[in-house]
Formats: C-alpha cells, structure tokens, sequence
C-alpha cells in the first residue's frame, strides 16, 4: 500500500464550490500526518477530536488533547504534530480572510477595517470546540444542504468573537525593512532569489536580515520563500490545475521537489489534496 493510499484511509479534503470562502480536513487516527513550520494565507482554526500533539505557534509550545481549540491567523508560522508517533485526529477549517472579515464588522458594528486577528492560540472553551465539529460533521455529510452548512459557519464566527474577541489583539511590532523583505519574497516568490535581491529591496544587510527575519515571521527567508510557494500551489491545485504544471509555475526544479516539500509543509501529497472530497448539495 503506498503513501497516497494509506492517507486516504485517514485524511479527507472538504471543498465545494457553493462556499468557495471555506474548505476542511478531517483526520481520523493519523500516524503519520506530520507538518513542518508552515503558514497560509486564509485563517485557520481545529478541533482536536482524538490523541495528543505538540502544537507550535510563533514561538509558543503546548500539547494539546481532545477538546482543544487551536486557532492561528492568516500568515502565522505553526505546526501540530502527533506525541511519540501515536495516532491522532483533529478536524480543520481554513476561511478565506475577506469573508470572515465582513461578518466581523457585522458583529462589532463597525466600518469596515479588514481582518482583526485573534489572540489566543489555543482555547478549551466546549462551546467553541462543539462549533467547530459540529460544522465539520456537515461538511462532510452529504446531505447537508448549502443554508445548512453556511448557518454553522456563520454561527461558528459568532462563537469565535464571543471566545477570542479580536479587538484585545495588539499587533506585531512593525518594523519596515523586514516587511519589505517579506513583500518582496511574496511578489517573487517563484523566481530564483537571492539574498542580495532581497537585501537591495529592503535596504537590508545579509546579516540583519539572516538574524532577524525568522525572529519576525517564524521562517528562514529560504524557508519562506518555500511557503509561498507552497501557498500558491494549493491554490492551484484547488483549481484542478496539473501537478506538473503547477510545480514548474510555482518555481520548483522539477515535480518530484514540489511533492516532496508538499508533503512535508501539507502532510499529503498533491494528488491526494487535489482530488479532494467531491462536493456535497
């Protein structure tokens, strides 16, 4: 049985173009569903359903058991990963940052000023956990209907501002040279870089910004740029677009280098993720 088998039996993909805002994982007794630092670009936020994991999140560590929350927003360098190689499960919800964004200022009644993020990593809260499975439950029962589905999810949201109110969020420390340093791997992410391209884009010395840009993002710069790409193969590949193709444009070497680096920042491979889960009603 090969890698790709073995993962279906434990690990499903929800996607439906009905609600294109929202997509699912489910993971059921997973061995070996492993994950590198690695970040996205929607907010995502999991329910631990059964095992215990290490999870990391922009410098804070804890294990965390079944009934846990973890929550990180667009961007967040994390990793979740089993304890002594014993299974777990958890299920996962990534929401796209515009629409969430608008239900946000719904809720607070206020003008419109872009995604607020939250500020716990993780919560034990059993409203907010029975939110998010319950769900995950109809996204992946087939005969959930679309106003079933997007009920939860909004109700959802609104158990998310009532657990993990974004506005006691303080923002990051800006600090310009090395967000210009980021902006500038996202724009050219998949053309081959260097240092020093990035360095003369934000007015940087290598030293600087070796020492200090995974103190900000969590990521090497190399490791960054690897994410992006990463970030931008998903998507593609949610498009139905070949593998082949879509390793080349997203700047790997060859496809065997995209799948690797897949799989180690996706914990499967792109096949698998771009099959997906066939669409509900």
């Amino acid at each position: 049985m090969n890698w790709d088998t073995r993962c279906q039996d434990v690990m499903r993909f929800w996607r439906d173009p009905a609600l294109p805002f929202l997509e699912a994982r489910r993971v059921t007794g997973g061995r070996r569903v492993c994950y590198a630092r690695h970040s996205h670009d929607t907010f995502s936020i999991g329910a631990i359903t059964g095992g215990h994991s290490t999870y990391w999140n922009q410098g804070h560590t804890e294990t965390v058991h079944p009934g846990t929350v973890v929550v990180m927003n667009p961007g967040e360098v994390h990793a979740c990963n089993p304890i002594d190689d014993l299974p777990w499960s958890y299920d996962m919800l990534y929401i796209e940052t515009d629409w969430l964004a608008d239900l946000q200022q719904e809720l607070i009644a206020a003008a419109r000023t872009g995604f607020l993020p939250y500020a716990p990593h993780a919560s034990r809260n059993r409203s907010l956990y029975r939110s998010v499975v319950n769900l995950c439950d109809a996204l992946f029962d087939p005969n959930a209907t679309r106003l079933a589905r997007e009920t939860l999810a909004t109700q959802l949201v609104i158990e998310m501002q009532r657990r993990l109110d974004p506005r006691r969020v303080s923002p990051p420390a800006y600090t310009p040279g090395l967000e210009r340093a980021a902006s500038f791997i996202r724009a050219h992410c998949t053309e081959a870089i260097g240092l020093d391209d990035i360095c003369q884009a934000a007015g940087l010395s290598r030293s600087y910004l070796v020492r200090r840009f995974k103190a900000r993002f969590g990521l090497t710069p190399h490791a960054f740029l690897l994410d992006q790409r990463i970030q931008l193969g998903t998507a593609r590949l949610r498009d139905g677009r070949p593998i082949a193709e879509v390793a080349t444009d997203c700047g790997f070497a060859d496809q065997a280098h995209f799948q690797r680096v897949f799989k180690r920042l996706r914990a499967t491979t792109p096949g698998h993720y771009r099959r997906g889960h066939p669409p509900g009603r």
